[in-house]
């Protein structure tokens, strides 16, 4: 069994952290180790993404090819939020729960304008849009 403990000490108040890292691959060095396990969150927080945000605990499906088909939505609406995130410089937000409140926020401003009737399209704004769904959001930049 290898071993790895990576010590983190803070720069500002000094207190310091220990993590242990274990594999049965004797083969693999530290850095390995490190690579792995930080690829290994980093699928673990994408799984509980889709879970939480996206309906992966929800499909009530037993049949394989169903099962495929949910698993594989999850997964590509987390990956579409993440790159959504990206592409517009946090103005979404910088979590799962703010794009999800972004664009439910732009849909409920769109259809509460849409009952203004004829003058909606003078109120329509983007930028009354942009400022209500940002009001709801968690983590703005």
């Amino acid at each position: 069994m290898s071993v790895v403990i990576i010590r983190k000490t803070s720069v500002s108040s000094g207190k310091t952290a220990h993590v242990i890292l274990f594999s049965s691959d004797l083969a693999l060095g530290w850095e390995k180790v490190v690579d792995y396990y930080r690829l290994r969150f980093q699928i673990e927080f994408n799984f509980r993404d889709a879970k939480q945000y996206w309906g992966l605990e929800d499909f009530m499906v037993v049949k394989e090819a169903k099962v495929r088909n949910s698993a594989c939505f999850s997964m590509f609406m987390v990956n579409m939020a993440y790159a959504l995130i990206a592409q517009n410089d946090g103005k979404v937000g910088r979590s799962m729960h703010d794009v999800k409140v972004w664009f439910l926020a732009r849909k409920q401003v769109q259809e509460t304008l849409k009952l203004c009737g004829e003058n909606a399209e003078r109120i329509f704004i983007n930028e009354l849009i942009d400022k209500i769904s940002m009001k709801f959001m968690v983590n703005t930049s």
